[in-house]
């Protein structure tokens, strides 16, 4: 039997942050479940463990989103132009399966679909999960009936990819375990989980980010290139971890993550490319052709002007302003006191893909809920953005269904919508100038506070830096004063058993 002594936290290891005493909106909450955890408390003495606790969780917030999809799955889907976004249920998933040949054993990418829709226009992974789930789904019954077991199927595989996702965020600060209950408890990730299938491309790309904290860089790379093949937007990733990586000087351990990820790529992606061309191509023709679409300030230009943009032009301006905004955070990486963390840079390059892309689905939400959790593990902050993201979810099926409900106009008329738009944007670029702050500010970041660096960055974390510009150049070890335990830059603190 265990003794108090012997259950403590080693003197090798450190100890674990304890949200209900670090954040103030967690300590408030904790008072449902009895209040702030005590400093004699036992930590890691049952099998309650902080993954463990944080993996159910964030099952039981996923069953309570399928549920919140039970309309949908009785008529909704099947029954009714509007019904489906009155109640907020709407899901691709039950309606690709007859409508991309599923239902009718065509093979994605080879066979041609009937339709103005000539093939499967999504990446080759996605395309292979989703035939994975036609496999398992009965081919008898009602197309209804099949449909409904396709949802099903479905729902149980991006069921086990988000616990993939709050188990790897977990564990990717291995001091802040408890922060993935801030994605398992997110209202816009159970609300969006089983639209689309974009929890598979996440959760690969959750477990690159742990594999590159634990310094694996050659699987990190293999990780982020098959989720690059499920979904384009975690190529991305490489741009900020260049720029890291020439900071502290790291060109080794890029190479492995970019050779790593070039070849899993094109492991999944070349035979469909070699046999199926035409078909492998159609994800990124429709990516380029498709017009302004919802959720975008494009929209709301579009929609406000009597000659507006032609999508080639939208193409090049949105292209223009991604390059624009990968140049300001390359002037943050090089020019910060301190270099900034991975985590952090991740966050803001995606978020700005989103921000300048012509299109944003509310499942997009989902690319961006760990990355935040990673570069701004504050409850208010997180809590701020993801209210935001509900009121667009919310604004988009109500928009909908007022587009659609003919001539009783149920539901959101266009102007609240692009106020609806302009609530998501407003929430997105306040997180990222709050991630902006802390890189300026090291001694804001709540995850530098406690004297570390970069837990997430794998080989970066307390590397000397190389190259730097600006007043980086010549920095105080500490650029900015602040209360938390004082770690030389680039060192590794000396500890006798404690931090």
């Amino acid at each position: 039997m265990p003794s108090a002594e012997s259950t403590s936290t080693s003197v090798h290891e450190p100890e674990p942050v304890r949200p209900t005493r670090d954040d103030e909106v967690a300590a408030a909450a904790s008072e449902l479940i009895g209040g702030p955890i005590g400093r004699r408390a036992l930590l890691g003495t049952s099998w309650w463990t902080p993954v463990r606790v944080v993996a159910l969780v964030a099952i039981g917030m996923f069953a309570l989103g399928l549920v919140q999809k039970v309309p949908c799955y009785d008529s909704g889907w099947f029954f009714g132009a509007s019904s489906q976004y009155t109640h907020a249920c709407y899901s691709d998933i039950p309606h690709l399966y007859q409508g991309r040949g599923f239902a009718d054993g065509l093979v994605p990418y080879f066979d041609k679909l009937p339709g103005d829709m000539q093939y499967l226009e999504y990446p080759v992974l996605t395309g292979v999960f989703m035939e994975v789930a036609a496999w398992l789904t009965p081919g008898s019954g009602t197309i209804q009936h099949q449909e409904q077991w396709y949802w099903m199927v479905n729902a149980g595989m991006l069921m086990a990819c988000a616990a993939v996702i709050v188990v790897c965020v977990s564990r990717t600060h291995a001091r802040r375990p408890w922060d993935g209950l801030l994605v398992a408890l997110a209202p816009a990730f159970a609300l969006t989980a089983t639209i689309n299938w974009d929890l598979l491309a996440v959760a690969l790309t959750a477990a690159a980010m742990l594999m590159w904290s634990r310094g694996r860089s050659l699987a990190f790379g293999v990780l982020l290139g098959l989720a690059t093949a499920a979904k384009l937007y975690p190529v991305f990733l490489l741009g900020p971890l260049f720029l890291l990586c020439w900071r502290a000087g790291k060109w080794r351990d890029f190479g492995k993550a970019l050779g790593g990820a070039a070849v899993s790529w094109l492991v999944v992606n070349l035979p469909v490319m070699l046999f199926a061309f035409e078909g492998w191509s159609k994800f990124y023709t429709f990516s380029h052709d498709r017009g302004v679409d919802f959720g975008s300030f494009w929209l709301i230009m579009a929609q406000n002007s009597t000659h507006p943009l032609s999508t080639d032009s939208v193409n090049t301006v949105a292209t223009i302003l991604v390059l624009l905004c990968c140049a300001g955070i390359a002037a943050l990486t090089f020019t910060a006191p301190r270099r900034p963390r991975f985590a952090q840079l991740a966050f803001l390059i995606v978020a700005a893909f989103i921000l300048t892309n012509k299109v944003y689905s509310p499942q997009y939400v989902l690319w961006l809920v760990p990355l935040a959790v990673l570069a701004r593990p504050k409850w208010r902050d997180f809590l701020i953005w993801q209210a935001c993201e509900v009121a667009y979810f919310l604004g988009i099926w109500l928009y909908l269904a007022y587009t659609t409900s003919g001539d009783a106009h149920k539901g959101l008329p266009t102007d609240g919508y692009h106020w609806a738009i302009g609530v998501h944007l407003l929430g997105t670029l306040y997180l990222c100038g709050v991630v902006v702050r802390d890189i300026l500010m090291p001694e804001r970041d709540v995850v530098r506070r406690a004297g570390d660096d970069d837990p997430s960055g794998g080989v970066l974390d307390g590397a000397e830096d190389v190259f730097v510009l600006g007043s980086a150049a010549h920095p105080s070890r500490h650029a900015v004063p602040f209360d938390g335990p004082q770690v030389e830059w680039g060192k590794q603190e000396s500890t006798d058993g404690s931090l």
